[in-house]
């Protein structure tokens, strides 16, 4: 009788907490994947694996987390929180290594101190106002419940399969993102101006859809993208804030070819 080999699945660390989303819908997304076995760890403790020994036996890292930020502080919340000098070190060390990283939705907003993490990722989500790359920036945008389609740009391993356009029903983020830096593959139909999204420091601020004094400049339609971090594939895609998107199954096959592309240096 012949042995029959079975290819071990790919192991994929998921870093979540920092902001409320259906935990039970966003564990499907991952359950229904082939030859992909998923670990869903919280932050804080998702950070002390971020490193090569912690995530040893791994094939790469989902992040679907936004630490970094307190938002129980007493007066300007959310407060911004220091990365600890060993999740610095260990992460870049990561990267180093070459470790695949998808990053989604609110992940953009992570670690607002930290610039590194951001050039990483390709862009940033802001809070409050602030500085980005040495110039003032306002307060990043947010608009839920946006039916808009989606372009595919490239034919890339991170688009296989997917058709030239899809609608999705989503939230979406006036941002800032560093387009000289990516690769872009998503574009989408809204329109990114200010008019239609609101300010997510008013937000914080106890004035949910509220955009009085906010004059945000119209900011990129670019909602999916691929970087190289140091030695890294990384892949960021703006989708995913709730189960409608979580059950799209071209959102799944999304994230699942994110996944397989991120994992290929080091699976190959």
């Amino acid at each position: 009788m012949p042995i029959i080999r079975h290819r071990a699945a790919l192991q994929v660390l998921v870093a979540v907490r920092g902001h409320p989303f259906d935990r039970t819908a966003f564990d499907a997304v991952f359950q229904q994947m082939d030859g992909i076995a998923a670990t869903m760890v919280d932050q804080p403790a998702a950070a002390r694996l971020m490193n090569p020994d912690g995530m040893r036996g791994f094939d790469a890292l989902v992040l679907y987390d936004m630490p970094g930020l307190d938002f129980e502080a007493p007066e300007g919340a959310p407060h911004y929180r220091e990365p600890d000098p060993a999740l610095r070190e260990g992460f870049r060390a990561l990267l180093e290594q070459g470790t695949g990283v998808v990053a989604l939705h609110h992940a953009l907003a992570g670690w607002p101190t930290w610039r590194e993490y951001h050039d990483w990722l390709g862009g940033q989500f802001l809070y409050h106002p602030g500085e980005v790359r040495g110039a003032p920036v306002l307060d990043s945008g947010y608009a839920h419940d946006v039916t808009h389609e989606v372009s595919v740009l490239a034919d890339h391993p991170v688009t296989a399969g997917l058709p030239e356009r899809f609608t999705l029903t989503d939230e979406l983020y006036l941002a800032q993102v560093f387009e000289a830096d990516v690769t872009p593959l998503l574009r989408s139909s809204a329109a990114f101006t200010r008019d239609h999204f609101w300010s997510a420091d008013l937000a914080v601020r106890g004035r949910m859809h509220d955009r009085e004094g906010w004059d945000h400049p119209a900011g990129s339609n670019l909602i999916g993208w691929t970087k190289q971090a140091l030695n890294s594939r990384l892949v960021y895609l703006q989708p995913g804030d709730g189960p409608s998107t979580y059950a799209d199954p071209n959102y799944r096959r999304l994230v699942e070819n994110a996944i397989r592309w991120v994992t290929k240096v080091r699976t190959a």
